[in-house]
């Protein structure tokens, strides 16, 4: 007994053996488990549950059926796996924040983003989505293979027809044995232009590269929207198949009634999950990592997701934003690895390749589904001439059948007399008596004549690459039509991404902000000229107690300062400044800079560059003036930096770019004006407090500064809508220090001085009140009149309404952008 056991032992070398069941294993994962299929973008099992609700006829024209019954058929037919991963597949083809267009329509509860899972199969219903029946469509026509399925009982395809690049569109995550794909999801319209460009080049026999790709192709598309950082990523993961995408999530700084700041958040980067992320919030309070959050509240409901983190009085809400971005999934990294099956191998693939073996598919399903139809119309075709033969000679006919013994017979002599095939004489012994009368022959003629029509069609197509080609693009194009929707992630600016700023166009724009804080990019050509007089157009929506107090013209490429009350200095570059329509409200300040608590911007000015030689020359409320080289701000940090040292009772109202040859003017509220030469003020540093400028009277402050080349005239604008010109010659140099010369006559009708502008004839000039009512008028029309006078109405205004800045317009003929010396002149006064 004991040597026949023994007989039966087969010696295995164990290494080799488990090199060899390991490999095994590892391709099984590779190629039938875990990697998506380069056509079609689908796993083997995603596209087994599509096939199976195909089988169980359950398109989205039919009820919704029970999951289980789905996981069921799917697991019996094709998958010989466990219920819950095929269950898991299915939900997640359903839920919308995991798949861009998701190709499941799920009845009941499938999750949520908070990570909650889906409900017991038993409870859940599904059924197909109108968009993957684009997926599925022909797949009767012989346009796929399809191969057994495990146990020989059933046949499966091999992959699905795939009517629109669904591994781009959908994108897909899988982790294989040494491997991983990782693909995001994508915008339909772009992904079906950028395969619509592929083929338009090859009808001319052109080759397309990735940046002619990467035009129509702005980058991934996330079903969740946020804001993916800079471009650098997404170039590399475009070129090589491979990057790194920063994702940030969308949030915006709101301030309260009684005063606080409050974040809110409306969405999340792809795949996060925002209760887990809420936790970890709530740690970071806990353990002191984040100061200044004193309220955490989800407040999503159906309308949409909002977080909502409340912050302390004296807490600096961008400085808070920035460490939660550090320290939590508000910002995140999405890995790229654009890896597929190719011919059952995987590949690590380029945006242009995955486009071309997708078009290359098109072809082979375009071409096979063509051939089926060829085939189908001729056999028709062959059986209408039949019955048309029997039709031309009916008596003959009916004389043959009734004298036939059998229908064999019968259709032996058919054959013999008329020389027909097999088909052509059973359709004829099968034919029923109503196709004697005219109206059925007539029909039958007119479908031989389309069908011949169709024929011809139909082989041109399979003759002409160009007509296949054709065939795909319309058909494709009437995809994007019927499902394409507009991108929900945006594309925005990474400060560490150089490139970004290289592809943003030099154009001329009017930035404007609200006393309140909103600032918005626009148009230069937003505001069209009036006459004098007229009442204006809506400049802006505002809030109750809010309008427009700066308003200037730039370029997107132009460094614009911000100078605050507390005397510090920040900077963006224009297009950092979201866009926005005329009516809209625009972006809160705090959103863009990190001010300190109770700070506000007083000066705003655009400078194209930092040269050598050139001053940034500053005046406060109370008369100090203050010269500094303007190379001691041309490194500005994201904090802000010390511009001028203040008294507590003193804010800085206007600052300017000089070259040390120019006069300063100082306009008082009370109509007072004193000229002096900028050689009067000495250079000072950074961080000085500047030099008595003006002596002012009590309660008297200065509204603005402006310098005697900046134009001919002086415009001085009063609170009631009056204003004037008056001559620049008219107000004589002093020595700074005094206490000026009357340059405005103020009456009860008037009020006192708003603004003021240096300006020549041909300016043009914006008058704001305090409703955000712009009115856009030529220096023309205005008066000019002596020093000593009140001036004409320049803007109606009714009860309770005054003028609360002014602001001038100015481009030069030949670039549309502003001369150096004029580049801050558009800096409107409080």
């Amino acid at each position: 007994m004991e040597d026949t056991i023994f007989d039966k032992v087969e010696e295995i070398d164990l290494e080799k053996k488990m090199k060899e069941s390991y490999i095994d294993y590892a391709m099984s994962v590779i190629a039938s488990r875990a990697l998506p299929d380069v056509r079609d973008g689908l796993k083997p099992v995603q596209r087994r549950i599509l096939y199976s609700m195909i089988e169980l006829n359950n398109g989205p024209d039919k009820p919704h059926r029970k999951c289980a019954r789905i996981v069921g058929d799917t697991m019996g037919k094709y998958h010989p796996h466990g219920d819950s991963s095929i269950y898991g597949a299915l939900v997640n083809m359903a839920q919308d924040w995991s798949t861009r267009y998701p190709l499941v329509d799920g009845h009941g509860n499938f999750g949520s983003v908070d990570g909650d899972g889906a409900a017991a199969m038993r409870y859940t219903e599904a059924r197909l989505s109108k968009i993957s029946m684009e997926l599925t469509a022909d797949i009767n026509k012989n346009t796929v293979d399809f191969e057994p399925n495990f146990d020989e009982t059933e046949k499966e395809p091999v992959v699905l027809p795939a009517r629109f690049p669904n591994l781009l569109v959908n994108g897909t995550s899988g982790i294989a044995v040494g491997m991983a794909t990782n693909i995001p999801p994508h915008n339909l319209r772009e992904v079906i232009g950028a395969v619509v460009k592929i083929i338009d080049d090859q009808l001319e026999n052109k080759e397309t590269s990735i940046e002619d790709i990467m035009k129509i192709v702005k980058g991934p598309d996330f079903p969740t929207g946020a804001t993916i950082l800079g471009t650098r990523g997404i170039n590399e993961a475009y070129r090589t198949g491979r990057g790194k995408i920063v994702v940030r999530a969308v949030s915006n700084i709101e301030t309260m009634a009684n005063g606080k700041s409050r974040i809110i958040v409306t969405e999340l980067p792809y795949m996060v999950n925002k209760a887990r992320l809420i936790s970890k919030i709530a740690d970071l309070v806990k353990e002191k990592r984040v100061d200044g959050i004193v309220d955490l509240s989800d407040q999503s409901s159906r309308e949409g997701m909002r977080i909502c983190i409340e912050l302390r009085r004296d807490a600096n809400a961008n400085v808070i934003l920035n460490q939660l971005y550090k320290h939590t999934q508000l910002q995140d990294t999405f890995g790229v690895i654009m890896l597929a099956l190719v011919n059952g191998e995987p590949k690590v693939l380029n945006l242009r390749d995955m486009l071309g073996y997708y078009l290359k598919h098109q072809e082979e399903v375009i071409t096979r589904r063509t051939q089926y139809e060829l085939n189908k119309a001729e056999e028709r075709a062959h059986i209408l001439q039949g019955l048309l033969i029997a039709l031309d000679h009916i008596d003959e006919v009916i004389s043959i059948i009734r004298g036939s013994q059998t229908v064999q017979i019968a259709k032996a002599e058919l054959m013999e007399k008329f020389q027909l095939s097999d088909a052509q004489a059973q359709a004829i012994v099968d034919m029923r008596l109503r196709a004697l009368t005219g109206l059925e022959r007539e029909k039958l003629e007119k479908e031989y004549e389309e069908l011949m029509k169709r024929i011809g069609e139909l082989k041109a197509i399979l003759a002409d690459r160009h007509l296949l080609l054709g065939v795909i693009k319309e058909e494709i194009l009437a995809i994007s039509e019927k499902y394409g929707d507009e991108r929900r992630t945006h594309i925005g600016f990474d400060v560490y991404d150089i490139s970004t700023e290289d592809l943003i166009p030099r154009e001329d724009v009017v930035i404007t902000m609200t006393k309140l804080g909103y600032i918005k990019r626009m148009t230069s050509d937003t505001f069209k000229s009036q006459n004098r007089g007229g009442r204006g157009i809506k400049g802006m929506q505002t809030l109750d107690e809010d309008y427009v107090e700066e308003l200037f013209l730039c370029s997107t490429h132009h460094y614009i300062m911000f100078f605050t009350n507390t005397g510090r200095v920040y900077r963006l570059k224009g297009y950092e400044i979201p866009e926005a329509g005329r009516t809209a409200r625009g972006t809160a300040i705090i959103n863009l800079l990190q001010l300190q608590p109770e700070e506000k911007i007083t000066a705003v000015i655009p400078i194209k560059e930092y040269e050598e030689g050139k001053y940034l020359f500053m005046a406060t409320k109370k008369g100090l003036v203050k010269k500094t080289p303007i190379m001691d701000y041309a490194n500005v940090r994201k904090t802000g930096l010390a511009a001028i040292t203040l008294r507590e009772d003193d804010e800085l109202i206007e600052v300017k770019t000089t070259d040390n040859e120019k006069d300063i003017l100082l306009i008082t509220k009370y109509g007072q004006c004193i000229r002096f030469h900028e050689t009067d003020v000495r250079p000072t540093g950074r961080t000085s407090m500047g030099v008595r400028g003006m002596n002012l009277s009590d309660q008297d402050e200065i509204i603005g500064m402006q310098l005697n080349t900046q134009g001919d005239y002086l415009l001085i604008v009063s609170e009631k809508g009056m204003g004037k010109l008056t001559d620049m010659n008219e107000f004589t140099s002093q020595n700074r220090g005094g206490k000026g010369i009357r340059c405005y006559k103020i009456i009860e009708k008037t009020g006192n001085v708003v603004g003021v502008k240096a300006v020549n004839e041909d300016d043009e000039i914006m008058i704001i009140n305090t409703e955000g009512i712009i009115i856009r008028t030529e220096c023309t029309g205005i008066s000019k009149l002596g020093r000593i006078t009140s001036g004409v109405k320049l803007i109606n205004l009714d009860d309770n309404v005054s003028v609360a800045s002014i602001a001038k317009v100015r481009k030069t003929e030949d670039n549309g952008e502003e001369e150096s010396q004029d580049e801050n002149e558009e800096v409107t006064e409080e």
